[in-house]
């Protein structure tokens, strides 16, 4: 593979590992959080997403790597840029985890589940910022997509913790 292509694979890994982290794990966490579950009940739930994602996403990019560019290649290659890039994705989704958490880990859930939102939604557009930057494209308009992007899939695990706290699912469920 071509040391251009190599660094492309290794920064979209990196950003699409840091990216799904954040979004998925604030949407777990605030979803969980607004249905009223325990802090500790909160704090469990993050760390076993955030590991075992990270271990999921760290295989499926070497898996998915390695078939791309045996398609690409037309023949058996090395494994070894896909490894690099399993571990890329695999750090990047661990240590962008750890930021939805912190506040949960640090503070009572309230306060907790709205600064967890708001570091995230920083973070996705530091993210965004810093991924336009290595690819020399709009820094502002790419933060700004990153965060609203990542602010609707936030949405979601916001609004289905509110449904079933709300009781909605319940509902459904003993109405069938």
């Amino acid at each position: 593979m071509e040391s251009k292509q190599t660094f492309a694979l290794y920064v979209r890994t990196f950003v699409f590992g840091v990216e799904d982290s954040l979004v998925s794990t604030v949407g777990l966490l605030s979803g969980v959080a607004v249905a009223g579950a325990a802090r500790s009940a909160i704090i469990l739930s993050g760390v076993i997403l955030i590991f075992v994602e990270a271990f999921s996403m760290g295989i499926g990019s070497v898996l998915s790597e390695h078939q791309a560019e045996k398609y690409l290649k037309r023949r058996d290659v090395p494994i070894a840029h896909s490894l690099i890039a399993g571990v890329v994705m695999f750090f990047s989704y661990l240590i962008a985890g750890l930021v939805p958490l912190a506040p949960y880990v640090l503070m009572e859930n309230g306060s907790a589940t709205m600064l967890s939102v708001a570091l995230s939604l920083l973070a996705l557009f530091c993210l965004g910022i810093v991924s336009a930057a290595i690819f020399k494209t709009k820094l502002l308009r790419n933060g700004l997509e990153m965060l609203i992007i990542g602010g609707l899939a936030i949405l979601v695990g916001i609004a289905v913790g509110m449904l079933v706290d709300g009781g909605l699912i319940g509902t459904l469920s003993s109405a069938g």
